[in-house]
């Protein structure tokens, strides 16, 4: 089967939104390149060794690629990616200088091809993310997060995934109710369940991002503790389950314009004293972010940032009901 292939150059600051408004396009994976940088910190731990760029991709912009069926009106998606992309201002984002291309490449190019690229990657001191098909032998104390992320979803290593993972290392002591918000692969329900929690509820608005949570958890074992529906959090609350109102932490690793929108149901998901952790904020959406959340009734615990990317730890009050 052949597909449509779309490629966009655009500024890393914007690498949420353009990714967000591709698979809102309908594409059925995206990957992201980013420019080479000889001042970013690079991962040596597994050895590897940075003699040269790796890439000529412009510094400060990324590149994606994105892949649409064959029937898909290529024209069509190109002209209203086209119109999202210089509306990005308005929502204080620049995609810059973007270029727009397209092409055609066979599925088995795109589906496996990147797989090589992707290593085990330790993202805490306890906590390593390892791709099911490489070998690795662990540590005694190591906690292995395997995981197959499939054709539409990343390897969980972008630094918005990694700090809600520091986040829930941090955070969780054992037993916890835990909600993950907008769960994509799955990533940050199996990291909780694997650190300690009790039991996670992990939702999602798009049905692949379901399936691909679904068999990730499977793929570490995790299928009796962790659920998966396709729903949001409004969702859950009309639901008025055990999990509705009992929740010890919600994580959420999302855009920071959808993050504001749901700030009153998390506090009510969430017991007296519980957290909100929530991640996906460039760093331009900080100060927004964190008034929105004090705003809203929460205590603000800490601030972690990675490269430009910003996750806020919030506390409900304990005398809140």
């Amino acid at each position: 089967m052949r597909w449509h292939e779309l490629t966009v150059l655009a500024t890393e600051s914007s690498q949420e939104m353009v990714t967000h408004y591709l698979t809102e396009l309908g594409a059925a994976g995206v990957s992201v390149e980013e420019g080479w940088d000889e001042d970013k910190p690079r991962d040596t731990t597994f050895g590897e060794l940075y003699d040269g760029p790796l890439n000529q991709i412009r510094k400060g912009y990324a590149e994606f690629k994105a892949y649409f069926s064959e029937e898909t009106d290529l024209s069509l998606i190109t002209s209203q990616l086209e119109e999202l992309l210089r509306g990005l201002p308005e929502y204080g984002y620049d995609a810059g200088e973007f270029v727009i291309s397209t092409g055609d490449v066979h599925e088995d190019d795109w589906a496996h091809a990147w797989k090589k690229y992707f290593k085990p990657v330790a993202v805490t001191p306890r906590l390593t993310i390892k791709p099911t098909w490489e070998e690795y032998s662990p540590r005694e104390d190591e906690v292995i997060i395997e995981i197959d992320p499939g054709m539409a979803f990343g390897t969980g290593t972008h630094p918005t995934t990694t700090l809600c993972l520091v986040a829930l290392d941090q955070a969780i002591r054992g037993g916890e109710q835990i909600i993950d918000v907008g769960t994509g692969s799955g990533i940050l329900a199996i990291g909780a369940m694997k650190l300690g929690a009790e039991h996670v509820l992990a939702v999602d608005l798009d049905p692949v991002a379901v399936a691909s949570a679904q068999d990730n958890i499977r793929l570490n074992g995790l299928e009796e503790r962790v659920e998966v529906r396709t729903s949001d959090l409004l969702g859950v609350l009309n639901a008025n389950d055990r999990a509705a109102a009992n929740a010890d932490i919600v994580v959420a690793n999302i855009l920071a314009e959808i993050i504001m929108l749901f700030l009153d149901d998390v506090m009510e998901v969430l017991k007296p004293g519980g957290l909100y952790i929530c991640s996906g904020i460039y760093k331009n959406k900080e100060q927004l972010v964190e008034s929105g959340l004090q705003a809203a009734g929460f205590e603000l615990v800490e601030t972690l940032k990675q490269e430009d990317w910003v996750a806020f730890v919030a506390r409900k009050p304990e005398g809140d009901a």
